[in-house]
C-alpha cells in the first residue's frame, strides 16, 4: 500500500470528492481526518469509512478553526503527512452582476482557505522535520477565463498560482506542493452549476449538463473516482521530485 503510516488531513470532505479522495486513502493505509464545516456530515462519513477515520469540524475561513482543527488532527494521529485542499464553492454570474458579497464568499474559501490551510499544515510539518505533501483543488477554469465564471475562474487561477508559490518555498523542507485540476465532475457539485446555466442561458435543467458532458473527448463527465489515482500519486513516493505543478485530470477537455 502506497500511503501505509500515512496521515492525511482532507478539507470538504464529508461528501463528493473530498470523501471520495479519504476512501482511496485509506485503501492505500492512510489514516485520514474528515474536515468539513458540516460536523454531522463528516461524522456520519467518518463512522461509514470506519477505522482509520476521524472527523473534524472546520471552517476554512475561520483562522482559528483551522489552527484546532490542525492540532486535533496532530493529536489523533502523530502529526499530518498529507493536506488535501478540497474544500471549495462555485458562483456563476455575468460580470455586470458581480456582487462584493459573492466576490468576498467565493475568494475567502477557495483562495484564502487554501492559503491559510497550508500555512498552519507547512508549520506542522516544518516543526515536525518529516516534510509531506500539500495537494491543492484547482480547476479547468482557473486556466481560461469563462464568460459566466469570472470570479470562480479567478480563485482558481489564484490557486494554481498559489501551488506554484509555495511549491517554490516549501520544497526547501521536503514538502512537495502540487495540484489536480479537474475537468467536469459528475456530481452534487455540477448539479448546482447546471442550475445557475439553466439561470443564466435559459436552458432546460441538466441541458448544460448534458452539453458539457458530451463535449468531452473522452465521451463522459468525470467521477471523483476518476480523480484517486491523481491525488494518491502526488502524495506517494512516486511523486517525490514533483514540486509546484498543476495536473489536468478532465478527459482531454483542456491542454496546457
Amino acid at each position: 500500500m502506497r500511503l501505509s503510516r500515512k496521515s492525511a488531513l482532507i478539507t470538504g470532505a464529508a461528501r463528493g470528492i473530498g470523501l471520495e479522495f479519504a476512501r482511496a486513502y485509506l485503501a492505500e493505509g492512510a489514516q485520514v481526518a474528515i474536515c468539513d464545516i458540516n460536523e454531522q456530515a463528516a461524522q456520519a462519513a467518518a463512522r461509514d469509512l470506519g477505522d482509520g477515520a476521524i472527523a473534524v469540524a472546520l471552517d476554512v475561513t475561520d483562522r482559528d478553526s483551522i489552527e484546532r482543527c490542525v492540532t486535533v488532527v496532530e493529536e489523533a494521529f502523530g502529526g499530518i503527512d498529507i493536506l488535501i485542499n478540497n474544500a471549495a464553492l462555485f458562483s456563476a454570474a455575468p460580470l455586470a452582476e458581480i456582487t462584493r458579497e459573492d466576490y468576498n464568499r467565493i475568494f475567502s474559501v477557495n483562495v484564502e482557505g487554501t492559503l491559510f490551510m497550508m500555512q498552519a499544515v507547512a508549520r506542522s510539518m516544518i516543526a515536525r522535520g518529516k516534510g509531506g505533501r500539500i495537494i491543492n483543488m484547482a480547476s479547468q477554469a482557473g486556466r481560461r477565463g469563462e464568460s459566466l465564471v469570472a470570479v470562480y475562474c479567478a480563485s482558481k487561477a489564484a490557486v494554481i498560482s498559489l501551488t506554484q508559490s509555495a511549491g517554490l518555498n516549501l520544497i526547501a523542507h521536503g514538502i512537495n506542493v502540487n495540484a489536480i485540476a479537474p475537468g467536469v465532475v459528475d456530481g452534487e457539485h455540477w448539479d448546482g452549476v447546471d442550475t445557475f446555466f439553466a439561470r443564466y442561458e435559459g436552458k432546460a435543467p441538466g441541458q448544460k449538463k448534458a452539453e458539457v458532458g458530451a463535449a468531452v473527448p473522452f465521451g463522459r463527465m468525470g467521477t471523483a473516482a476518476d480523480l484517486t489515482g491523481m491525488a494518491v500519486f502526488l502524495a506517494s513516493s512516486d511523486a517525490d521530485y514533483i514540486v509546484a505543478q498543476t495536473y489536468n485530470v478532465d478527459g482531454g477537455n483542456w491542454m496546457s
